[in-house]
């Protein structure tokens, strides 16, 4: 499969992995900054952005289709979906992943009885539902709920909104939210051996806190960012502080 991917600056490579609905510009702001001293890699995932869409968004089959067109060791930065992906990646390819930075996102995005840190599954299925007959209101109340609660969440949202078809109408979100629906990597956890910068915003309804803080403890080398007044896009709502950390973890695992 060629995904679709935009390359900006020079430097040892950074592959970022968008969430779901979107492509790889929402990191454009991220990105230009990064690329004065990295290599940068804005990747649509499959079905999003211009990328084709697959059947079946399996996370394996993703996360080694994204490893393919990155053969030699990068690191790699996941937001929600993207954050996923990135798990998987790194598990299954612990030659190839430098370092991770893992964004509001989880191992498991459906609320349990022994996994508190999630959505109710509910609401998941409620967006599933509504994509075939309000495909672009699904998408922007989307947007909003990942903006709840943050500061100058209006500016912020109303910048995403920009951005939503800026590649191109996707064609494969269903599939995704499924995967999303059905995930559940925690036992990747004691597989991923490289070094994790863990971002994540204390008002997130969507990955909230707790998923970061439970993979803080069940990763062997993690770090932990908690930015109290962020919620499920602290990289958009809390740019200068955001790349400030991000850019410390890469240039320490350079």
């Amino acid at each position: 499969m060629n995904l679709f991917v935009e390359t900006l600056g020079q430097g040892p490579d950074v592959v970022m992995l968008h969430g779901w609905g979107l492509h790889g510009g929402v990191f454009s702001r991220v990105a230009e900054q990064l690329a004065t001293r990295f290599c940068v890699h804005l990747v649509d995932l499959p079905g999003h952005g211009a990328s084709p869409a697959l059947a079946r968004f399996d996370a394996d089959a993703v996360a080694d289709i994204v490893a393919a067109h990155f053969p030699l060791p990068t690191h790699v930065v996941g937001w929600s979906l993207g954050g996923l992906i990135a798990q998987h990646w790194a598990a299954r390819h612990p030659d190839k992943v430098k370092s991770l930075a893992l964004i509001a996102t989880s191992p498991r995005f459906v609320r349990d009885e022994d996994w508190p840190h999630a959505q109710e599954r509910k609401s998941i299925e409620a967006v599933a539902q509504s994509l075939d007959g309000a495909f672009e209101q699904t998408l922007e109340r989307f947007l909003a709920l990942q903006m709840m609660g943050a500061p100058a969440a209006r500016d912020t949202l109303k910048a995403l909104r920009g951005e939503l078809f800026a590649h191109g109408r996707p064609q494969g979100l269903l599939p995704a939210l499924e995967l999303l629906l059905q995930a559940d990597a925690r036992a990747l956890a004691g597989r991923i051996e490289c070094p994790a910068a863990l971002f994540y915003g204390a008002r997130d309804a969507i990955t909230p806190i707790g998923a970061g803080r439970w993979l803080a403890a069940s990763l062997p080398d993690a770090v932990l960012y908690e930015f109290p007044q962020a919620s499920h896009a602290p990289f958009l709502s809390h740019e200068p502080d955001f790349v400030r950390a991000l850019a410390e973890h890469l240039e320490t695992q350079a």
